[in-house]
Formats: structure tokens, sequence, C-alpha cells
């Protein structure tokens, strides 16, 4: 059984979350803080991969740690592209560069036995995936509670962003979503009840 851990930010920054099946190893999804390495150490849990949904400073602060430790970070193939250019880099406060594979929509990423569709959810950023685990979809800043991401940063799309979380909508059966800030929610709620996208 998938076994998800929340990690709320200090400051600000993304949520971050560990995951595990066998309470040994780990995926992490948006390296939000160094703090998440500590967190993983604290849970007994060993990384095998880090899965980024889009390149902003809040989701990708803690990734060099990771590498430096010889762990992995996915993220969608113009994010990986982007994530250092000048107009990312501008928006925040500085991250130290690490290695980045690109994955596309369509793939799917097995980290620490954990099956992961990739999902290319583009509109926040061009780049932008959501991950589905087993009943649980990563969103990042695509689709909130009862909000969704901005689109008025370097290469946002509102058009985009719409078409992306009707697929999201479109995926059959719920999920519980794990959003990029604030609270949980699932899809059956957002379907019904998002007042900026309704299924």
């Amino acid at each position: 059984m998938l076994k998800v851990y929340k990690i709320y930010p200090h400051g600000f920054a993304s949520n971050s979350y560990i995951l595990t099946k066998d309470g040994t190893n780990c995926a992490v999804i948006d390296c939000a803080q160094d703090r998440v390495w500590a967190e993983c150490t604290r849970l007994g849990l060993k990384p095998q991969g880090v899965l980024l949904t889009h390149g902003h400073y809040d989701h990708i602060g803690g990734c060099a740690k990771f590498c430096e430790n010889g762990v992995p970070v996915y993220a969608g193939g113009e994010e990986a592209a982007n994530m250092f250019s000048p107009e990312y880099t501008c928006l925040g406060y500085p991250v130290k560069p690490f290695k980045v594979t690109a994955v596309g929509g369509g793939q799917t990423l097995c980290v620490a036995g954990i099956n992961f569709n990739v999902i290319s959810t583009p509109g926040h950023t061009s780049g932008g995936v959501s991950y589905l685990a087993d009943d649980c979809l990563f969103t990042g800043d695509t689709l909130f509670r009862e909000s969704v991401g901005r689109t008025d940063l370097p290469t946002g799309s509102s058009s985009a962003l719409i078409n992306s979380i009707k697929k999201l909508y479109a995926l059959p059966g719920d999920y519980k979503v794990y959003c990029g800030h604030e609270e949980d929610t699932t899809l059956s709620h957002e379907r019904e009840n998002n007042p900026f996208v309704r299924g």
C-alpha cells in the first residue's frame, strides 16, 4: 500500500511529498527545501528519485542535496531546459543548479517500486506535468483545492491550463489530489466544486 507523507514548507515554498510502498525506499515529489532530505532520514527511508511537477524555485530548492547524494531528479522536458534560465531564476531566491532527467507525458517511471504515470499538464508553465500513482494524483501548481494555478509567469498559458485541468477531470474514477500549495482535495470534489474549471 502506498504511504504518502506531506511536508509543509518553512517559509514560502511548495508542499513536498515523500512516498513509500515498502517502508524502506521512497520517492519525493517537488523537493522544495533541503530539510526534505532530513525528513527522509527521520522516517528511515532511502530516496530513489525526485519527481518535479515544474521548475519554479519554490518547488526545487532541496534538489541539489539529493543530487549530491546520487539521487536522480526528473522533470518535464521543457522544465528541464527552462528551470535554470534567466526568466525562471529571476522569479525568486537562487537555487543551486543540479542535473535533471527529462520525462514526457505518457511515460511511466518506476521509482522506489512505485509506478508513476506522467501526465503532461502545461499551463502554469509550458512543461508542467502531473504524476499519477495508485489512487494519488500530484498536480503541482496546476490544480488546487477549489482553485487553479496562476498563468501570468513566464511560459504560462491560461488556455493550456484549462485544457490540462479538463484532461485531469477526464481521468476515470476518483483520486486523492495532492497539490503544490495549501490543502489536499479529491478529483471528484474539484469536478463539482472548482469555480474556475468545472468537470
